[in-house]
């Protein structure tokens, strides 16, 4: 890391903190609105998870302008997204003997719940 970018490092963290003062110290803050206290969770939040949400979408952008910056960050193409789709549709098609069992299992396993649920409330 090269002083230069560690300067501006250091800028940005001083603009977020400008932004949001009520966050410069990384301590716990309660939050009804996103269900992310200590007393829903059981553990005190620590780093990233502590901070306030606007100071978390200010960083993750400041990383995502990053790495688009170096050059680092990518999005697909619809050609490229076209491509990944026709792939897992292979995959899938190569076996479909297998996907069926998968499923197969997948609605006994729902009914069996279902089913479960029905005679405890018929015991009751």
């Amino acid at each position: 890391m090269t002083m230069q970018s560690s300067h501006s490092q250091e800028e940005n963290w001083q603009n977020v903190n400008r932004e949001h003062p009520q966050m410069e110290d990384s301590t716990p803050v309660e939050n009804d609105n996103n269900n992310r206290d200590e007393r829903k969770t059981g553990k005190a939040l620590r780093g990233f998870a502590a901070m306030d949400m606007e100071k978390q979408r200010a960083i993750a952008s400041m990383g995502g302008r990053a790495a688009h910056q170096q050059g680092v960050a990518h999005e697909f193409s619809s050609e490229e997204a076209r491509a990944a789709g026709r792939k897992g549709g292979e995959a899938v098609s190569q076996n479909r003997e297998h996907m069926a069992a998968i499923g197969k299992k997948g609605g006994e396993a729902a009914h069996g719940r279902r089913r479960q649920r029905q005679q405890e409330t018929q015991q009751r």
